[in-house]
């Protein structure tokens, strides 16, 4: 039976608990949070209640704060942390992989504040020591709030991979890490998609935050629809412009993992980015808004480090300047569209 294990137990980390019980294939999950107290709590409640309340976690799914034991005989290790941390968790996670079992799937959507650098990126350096010439990666994106995929709504998202990359000692018929974590991963209500274009489907998970966070402040400012939908189509473009600069493939930004998941995060309820935006439109200041909520919202550290890429690259990202001016230098969320609307008329 394939032992699974998610590291990070945040609200998407204990879907995926709940969501990969489910499969089609038999697992044996572990679940592992920071805290030991809030571990211990959840594994007595079978609820997450700071952050998954009223989805219980079945049985078959053990709970632990004990990173070896989550990480034993481990095939699979699933990373749901936020992007910000996804260095220090790989890190301590590092003497308690065995060298030759596990496949690596970054589930983060995010960008290292820091470095600037995707989160398979991050992963890979971690373990390059370790693993030559490098881990098997693959990475999960797509539209997929956590409680919708935890109650069992259909689901569908992308699992990407470089096509000729090996599942190490698991290969069988030359299968491809994406078409591995797709058999495993796949359930009644949990599809995925497979591609080979890692660059495109990590960059459009970490972009389209950025852009939930403007629809969320145009909400929040008491614009229109015609405003929300201009903001979709024109924060598409600017992901486009990028992740092709970067190496990535136009289709996949029309995909799940780009198109999909930016009307996912920039309508639905559910969206943290958006919530955020939509207090920042209604005048609250970021540091109230964050204070207030143990959700992180990854849209918040990734607009930095999305115009960090950017220039390095002489790339313009407009809509993503203005979010960041919003949430870093104080510029007023009214301001920041009337900057949008005045800019220079031009071709479509």
């Amino acid at each position: 039976m394939t032992r699974i294990a998610i590291l990070g137990g945040g609200s998407w980390g204990t879907a995926l608990s709940i969501v990969l019980s489910r499969s089609h294939k038999p697992h044996d999950i572990f679940l592992w949070m920071r805290d030991p107290a809030s571990a211990y709590a959840v594994s007595k409640s079978r609820v997450n209640e700071l952050y998954l309340p009223g989805c219980p976690i079945p049985a078959a799914v053990a709970v632990t704060s004990d990173l070896a034991n989550a990480l034993a005989h481990t095939t699979i290790i699933v990373g749901a942390m936020p992007s910000a941390y996804a260095r220090v968790v790989y890190s301590r996670a590092l003497p308690f992989i065995e060298k030759a079992t596990p496949v690596f799937v970054s589930a983060t959507k995010g960008l290292e504040p820091s470095t600037h650098l995707r989160i398979t990126e991050v992963l890979s350096q971690v373990f390059a020591d370790k693993f030559s010439p490098s881990p098997s990666v693959a990475v999960l994106s797509g539209p997929s709030f956590a409680l919708e995929a935890a109650r069992g709504d259909p689901t569908a998202v992308v699992v990407a991979s470089q096509s000729l990359e090996p599942v190490g000692n698991l290969a069988r018929h030359s299968e491809s890490v994406a078409s591995y974590i797709q058999a495993e991963f796949a359930g009644p209500s949990f599809r995925l998609y497979t591609n080979d274009d890692v660059v495109g489907v990590e960059l459009a998970g970490a972009m389209k935050n950025v852009m939930a966070i403007a629809a969320g402040a145009c909400q929040g400012l008491g614009l229109g629809t015609n405003a929300i939908a201009a903001l979709i189509t024109r924060g598409l473009a600017e992901m486009a412009r990028l992740a092709l600069a970067l190496g990535a493939r136009a289709e996949n930004l029309s995909g799940l993992a780009g198109l999909g998941d930016l009307v996912l995060t920039c309508t639905g309820s559910l969206s943290r980015n958006r919530q955020l935006g939509i207090e920042l439109g209604k005048g609250r200041a970021l540091v109230e808004i964050v204070a207030s909520t143990r959700m992180v919202a990854e849209g918040v550290g990734t607009a930095g480090a999305l115009l960090g890429l950017a220039s390095e690259h002489q790339i313009e990202l407009p809509i993503t300047a203005q979010v960041n001016a919003i949430l870093h230098h104080g510029k007023s969320p009214r301001e920041a569209m009337e900057e949008i609307m005045g800019r220079p008329q031009k071709r479509e």
